[in-house]
């Protein structure tokens, strides 16, 4: 039997181009969730969660998601810099 496959050579000119950011590029999230907010900022998931229990970061239930706003990730560490 014989194997197929795709030749996966791009074309010459498609390394010279740059490609357009796409729209999910352009658009910066409003909000994030636990595991984004973790990423971003360098906290611990356990210190997360104890900055949002002691109100220092705001969250928005929407049915079972957990959403940070980004904008309160920014509050946070602009009233931690030192």
């Amino acid at each position: 039997m014989r194997r197929i496959t795709r030749n996966l050579i791009a074309a010459p000119n498609a390394a010279k181009e740059p490609l357009p950011p796409s729209e999910s590029e352009m658009i910066a999230p409003i909000s994030v969730r636990i595991a984004t907010a973790v990423r971003m900022t360098g906290i611990g998931r356990s210190k997360l969660y104890e900055l949002i229990q002691d109100g220092s970061i705001e969250i928005v239930k929407i049915g079972s998601a957990t959403l940070i706003p980004v904008a309160s990730l920014h509050r946070l560490l602009e009233r931690n810099r030192q």
